[in-house]
């Protein structure tokens, strides 16, 4: 069976994107189990090869429909044409501009069948935001393109996966937005991504959004008033859903089994847990959307851009999940 076709975006090219993407295709065996193409820009990819010393080559096309996918070789669907001075590390509004266009190429490959899923390397939100584009992050430029509604933010690691109720918002937006309505979305986009990844009957916990989730309402009534019907609906519907849970013991319990995946309220609720037990294997899944996007859970890491350091394990995770994930919808 032939691979489901992956676009796999560049990022911000003065960060370390173009550089794990460079290690992502040179790793042996990458094209026997991998059909992926770039989107991004040939000059910044022919730059890493060479900084890193790899044996590859760069095909630039116009299309996904001219790609080789040849060992030793990176298809290139060039969006941007950067000087080759470009810095390393530093913000750039051509940069932050190349990268929402990467993004934005790729959406439009997905949403018109040509790719069947996107992974993505880290864009810098300061460099987007200094070319005009002010998005939050990725997920939200992947709903406002695809006109998606509900969709979540899951981290996927091998020991923990956690999906999100609200992510890039100040905390006191986080607590107004946990309502039940969205309690219950994103328990079900729950259910509905692990049955995807072939979880028969996912058991979905959902953390409380106060400490010891409200204790009877000794810490806030959030808990009981919002969270606990949202459970208690998606139980009506099927869905092995429990809670609302203490969220300082409900990850070491999914850890330890118990749980399949937690909802988590915010951002750090769940970014803190994941990052500590897998920075460099953790996998960002947007899902309700149209198509898989994943991508590394990490920054652009203008820190070492330029070093050849970065690791680019938490790319070729993400690739690869966005694979099994696209296998998955086409079976």
């Amino acid at each position: 069976m032939t691979p489901p076709l992956v676009a796999v975006t560049m990022g911000d090219p003065a960060g370390v994107g173009p550089e794990i993407v460079a290690k992502t295709f040179a790793d042996e065996g990458f094209r026997a189990e991998n059909r992926a193409l770039l989107v991004g820009d040939r000059g910044m990819m022919e730059r890493a090869i060479s900084l890193l010393g790899l044996p590859l080559s760069v095909n630039r096309i116009s299309d996904p429909e001219e790609a080789r996918f040849r060992e030793g070789e990176i298809d290139v669907v060039a969006a941007s044409e950067l000087p080759e001075d470009l810095p390393f590390g530093e913000l750039d509004a051509r940069a932050g501009d190349a990268a929402f266009r990467y993004v934005e190429r790729a959406i439009a490959l997905a949403s018109g069948g040509r790719v069947a899923a996107i992974a993505t390397a880290p864009l810098n939100k300061e460099a987007m935001h200094l070319a005009g584009h002010r998005y939050p992050g990725h997920t939200e430029i992947l709903a406002e393109l695809t006109a998606t509604e509900n969709y979540a933010m899951m981290l996927v690691t091998p020991e923990l996966k956690v999906i999100h109720v609200s992510t890039h918002v100040a905390l006191k937006e986080a607590v107004e937005r946990a309502t039940t309505e969205r309690e219950l979305a994103v328990i079900r986009l729950a259910h509905a991504s692990l049955r995807k990844l072939g979880v028969e009957r996912p058991r979905v916990a959902v953390a409380g959004l106060n400490p010891h989730a409200g204790e009877n309402g000794l810490f806030g009534t959030e808990d009981a008033e919002r969270i606990r019907p949202a459970v208690e609906e998606a139980v009506d519907e099927g869905i092995e859903a429990t809670g609302p849970w203490p969220p300082d013991t409900v990850m070491m319990r999914a850890r330890r089994g118990e749980f399949d995946i937690v909802v988590v309220q915010y951002h750090d609720q769940g970014h803190i847990p994941v990052k500590l037990m897998g920075f460099d294997t953790g996998v960002n899944v947007t899902v309700g959307l149209p198509f898989f996007r994943t991508s590394v859970d990490h920054g652009t890491a203008f820190d070492i851009a330029g070093t050849g350091k970065a690791d680019h394990r938490s790319m070729r995770a993400a690739l690869d999940l966005a694979r099994s994930l696209a296998e998955a919808e086409e079976g």
